[in-house]
């Protein structure tokens, strides 16, 4: 059609364009760049330079539809790395990428490309099979890695479990952490192995050294409306899970109005492409799709989910939290073990009950700066977890208003609890991150006193928020919001886990 042509046109234009100013920037056709370089990157001993990387026919060829070479996908990732290519030629590549997509193969590669990049995480031959860790792409009360770890590490396994922070509306593993007194995240690889032998787990932030390709091409993909591209995603996340030296891995892909992808089709799609790119690494890998619609347990805040988490070790806590911890786990277990998946499930609920978890979340408090007495006080059962935590000023229990009620009755069920609304009051209050230079305020949030399907009257409190400042009527109009009643019992929560791929 016309309109067809024309966006081709439009599009060839934009990349030939692109690709001249950037042979200009360049310093000459070739794409490499004059005047003096940094030192080269930290890559394997296969590097090829003695075929130099021409950016504009190699940007044009995937323009053009076509498929790339391992050998093509290592020296783009080669020349990203040693300032050969531009941020312009960068930008064109990526939208190209964007564009056409790239197949299962190039996205191994990549993978591959980007792991070769820095680093990569070794261990003792004893560790042999038993190295594992799971990421999850970001949800509304996602605690999971705090429990996990230790019930993983409890259960024999070792977990080099490296994290990210919050931003947006998705709250960060270290920052949950970090309101812990005294708990540091920045370890270098010989404290991760010395942690590892002593406790078996340890959560630590991604180190400089490990895959520095990927820091480049995100912080472009940031400002070229290119963050959506599935193949660059996996890539970016499988990448850093590979150069961990991994046996197996669980990924937590969330589906839902509060997850990166909404659509159970989007979610398969992106758990697909990441299970192909992780087992063509040679990793172990399962994804589970879950749901996100609804915040994961009860807490939503930093230090509100760690209290929520040692409930958990402790054989409490939410049903929800719990299943999730399970699941992963169990599906770890099994990759490793030979035991099946039910068994490993089994196995995690026993760490749990048992307190063998609980004393591995306490000895890896310990060995990560907490000090002792502090981390007994927040483990130990007899002991209310949120008393060493930070905690706000001010608390205030929101009742179910009679407006909220169904015309004429009295009572109603609660039918929906919207986890966007939620963790966008809650990064309100500071309980997050707008942009990632903000501050985190590690004692704000709310904590649910009700689940979906739970029976309400007029009067009854749904939700405690710990907050600094006195709530203002935008935020009670705000609260309002999330919740949706309806006039006849419905079913509880449903299960969090939607679907598996292998």
């Amino acid at each position: 059609s016309l309109s067809l042509s024309l966006l081709s046109l439009s599009l060839t234009h934009f990349f030939s364009s692109i690709m001249k100013r950037a042979e200009v920037s360049s310093g000459g056709s070739d794409g490499r760049p004059e005047g003096p370089k940094r030192s080269k990157s930290v890559v394997q001993p296969d590097r090829d330079h003695q075929q130099p990387l021409h950016a504009p026919s190699t940007i044009a060829h995937k323009r053009d539809g076509g498929s790339w070479t391992d050998r093509e996908v290592r020296r783009i990732v080669e020349a990203i790395v040693d300032e050969e290519m531009s941020r312009e030629q960068i930008g064109a590549l990526l939208m190209a990428v964007y564009l056409q997509g790239m197949s299962t193969a190039e996205t191994v590669a990549l993978t591959n490309a980007f792991v070769a990049s820095g680093d990569k995480l070794s261990w003792p031959a004893s560790y042999a099979g038993s190295v594992v860790d799971k990421h999850s792409t970001g949800g509304v009360g996602d605690k999971i890695s705090l429990p996990l770890a230790p019930a993983l590490a409890a259960c024999g396994m070792k977990v080099p479990m490296i994290s990210g922070r919050g931003l947006g509306h998705t709250g960060g593993t270290l920052d949950k952490l970090e309101s812990i007194p005294g708990f540091r995240v920045e370890h270098s690889a010989d404290f991760m192995r010395r942690t590892l032998d002593d406790v078996g787990c340890c959560i630590v932030g991604q180190t400089a050294s490990l895959v520095p390709a990927d820091k480049i091409v995100y912080g472009i993909r940031d400002v070229t409306a290119t963050v959506g591209s599935v193949p660059l995603i996996t890539a970016s996340i499988v990448s850093k899970k590979v150069a961990e030296g991994l046996a197996a891995l669980v990924l937590d892909v969330k589906v839902g109005r509060a997850a990166f992808m909404q659509s159970r089709e989007d979610a398969t799609t992106l758990a697909r492409s990441m299970v192909d790119a992780a087992t063509g690494s040679g990793v172990k890998t399962v994804a589970l799709l879950t749901a996100m619609d609804h915040p994961i347990g009860n807490a939503v805040g930093n230090a509100l989910e760690v209290t929520e988490s040692v409930l958990c070790l402790r054989g409490k806590g939410p049903d929800d939290l719990r299943e999730l911890v399970c699941a992963e786990g169990g599906h770890l277990i099994a990759a490793n073990t030979g035991c099946t998946y039910e068994e490993g499930h089994a196995k995690i609920q026993a760490v749990l009950d048992d307190g063998s978890a609980l004393a591995k979340f306490e000895a890896m408090l310990v060995a990560q700066g907490t000090p002792a007495d502090v981390a007994q006080n927040l483990c130990r059962d007899q002991e209310d977890p949120g008393t060493v935590l930070p905690s706000a000023p001010l608390q205030t229990v929101i009742p179910i208003k009679a407006a909220a009620m169904p015309a004429g009755q009295d009572h109603a069920w609660i039918d929906d609890i919207n986890a966007m609304l939620v963790a966008k009051f809650c990064c309100g209050l500071g309980a997050g991150r707008k942009v990632a230079t903000d501050k985190v305020d590690f004692a704000v949030g709310m904590e649910l006193m009700v689940k979906v399907g739970d029976k309400v009257a007029v009067g009854d409190g749904w939700v405690r928020v710990h907050h600094r400042e006195p709530l203002t009527a935008k935020q009670q109009r705000e609260l309002a919001k999330m919740i949706v009643l309806v006039p006849d019992a419905r079913d509880g929560p449903p299960p969090r886990v939607l679907g598996i791929v292998e």
